[in-house]
């Protein structure tokens, strides 16, 4: 595709510059190819994978060469050529012999070539070498990352967060979504019918937690909120109608079980999920926005982070016997923890199996009442929400990130939690 071949012609131009970039250079390029030519990250980065360029400490070609700028350009054409062609020869007959062995540069041998190559083709050449000399002369045409922003970080797999439009305030336990298509659903051999048929689907930019929230956040609301608190005699707490009769039963009167402040708060009905996200001045996702969220970019995806045979199932909470500490499974492209095998996370939307044979393009969300009616009036409701996640003690199939649950408002199992989103502008 044209976006695809004017991305590439990017790329090959920066390599007859200089065949190594800095991680923060990798960052902007990936970035340049998702805003400028419409890319997805593993588009870019593919691209940038198989182009030869390598990611290192950037060596000057003059370094490589044992010589200076200065005395190099004191020799006649002839003489640069056969200086050149001189050091070319020897050191790269000497990375023959080596015979791939690891270089003390941590480069490997191959990529030392590809470096020598590209210095010989660039200083024999009169008009690459001006050029050449020119970005060492300007740095701030050497650098990529002045011309692409670079802020975001880099997640443990290398996946690009994304970046936060100006004037966006983005608070520290939350991460920014973009706007944008993606597609909803799968169909994955042990999908089940709800999950199909896959669906694009197209959200508004929003604000996600960046993980479950957790019982010593719980706790906080608890004490500001009485009315809220684990049935209690003579105190004020919860109305039965809005649980199940296990609300938080395994806490002790207002506090969590012991050791257990960093975990998923669990045993919670979708009642006390919604007051908690209104108590925060935000809310629950949409089922919609819980998966575009989940995803992290990344498309046909098992996972929020990878696909069932990318997965080491040891390090995972997948089969556990009980709620591990957040932030242990990997983060996702933006930023997000334990999006899948942890707990059930409730959504806003009522159930509905057939939905995606229906849905409308833009921000879905299924119910009899709009979102805004179920945000005003939640304690009315009285028809069965979506789970989404995949909690501990399932099995990894179970936990995929198009999975999808029902249950009634007032149920607190012990692998139901919820995370909050905030609205943009």
């Amino acid at each position: 595709m044209r976006e695809y071949d004017e991305f590439l012609t990017v790329i090959n131009t920066l390599k007859s510059l200089s065949p190594v970039i800095t991680e923060e250079q990798r960052i902007g390029l990936i970035r340049q190819g998702i805003q400028e030519y419409g890319l997805t990250t593993e588009e870019a980065d593919n691209i940038l994978r198989t182009s030869g360029l390598i990611v290192g400490k950037q060596d000057s070609y003059f370094d490589v060469l044992g010589i200076s700028i200065e005395e190099l350009e004191k020799l006649s054409e002839a003489d640069i050529i056969e200086y050149v062609e001189a050091v070319f020869e020897r050191l790269y007959r000497a990375s023959l012999n080596a015979g791939g062995r690891p270089r003390s540069d941590g480069r490997t041998e191959e990529e030392w070539r590809n470096i020598l190559n590209q210095v010989k083709d660039t200083l024999i050449d009169p008009r690459k070498r001006h050029n050449y000399i020119s970005t060492l002369h300007h740095e701030d045409t050497q650098n990529i990352e002045n011309e692409v922003s670079t802020e975001s970080l880099t997640t443990p797999q290398g996946l690009l967060k994304e970046i936060v439009p100006i004037g966006i305030d983005v608070p520290e336990d939350m991460v920014y979504i973009p706007a944008g298509e993606f597609q909803m659903g799968s169909e994955h051999a042990d999908a089940e019918e709800d999950e199909k048929p896959i669906h694009t689907v197209s959200v508004n930019e929003f604000l996600m937690d960046k993980h479950p929230v957790t019982n010593r956040e719980f706790r906080e609301f608890l004490q500001n909120n009485p009315q809220w608190r684990k049935p209690e005699f003579l105190h004020s707490h919860i109305k039965m109608g809005l649980h199940d009769g296990s609300y938080l039963k395994d806490w002790q009167m207002s506090m969590y079980p012991a050791g257990k402040g960093d975990h998923p708060v669990t045993q919670v009905s979708w009642y006390a999920a919604m007051a908690y996200a209104q108590w925060k001045g935000k809310r629950l996702p949409t089922e919609a926005e819980w998966e575009k969220a989940a995803r992290g970019g990344l498309e046909g995806k098992d996972y929020s982070f990878a696909n069932i045979e990318e997965i080491d199932i040891t390090k995972s909470t997948f089969n556990s016997d009980d709620t591990v500490r957040i932030g242990l499974t990997p983060e996702n492209n933006y930023g997000l923890y334990d999006m899948c095998g942890n707990v059930w996370e409730w959504c806003l939307d009522a159930y509905n199996a057939d939905f995606y044979n229906h849905a409308p393009q833009n921000n879905p969300f299924y119910g009899p009442n709009s979102r805004e009616w179920v945000l005003d009036n939640f304690r009315l409701i009285t028809i069965g929400r979506v789970l989404r996640g995949g909690p501990w003690g399932i099995e990894s199939i179970g936990a995929r990130v198009s999975q999808r649950l029902r249950s009634h408002p007032t149920d607190t199992l012990s692998t139901y939690s919820f995370r909050c989103v905030k609205d943009i502008g």
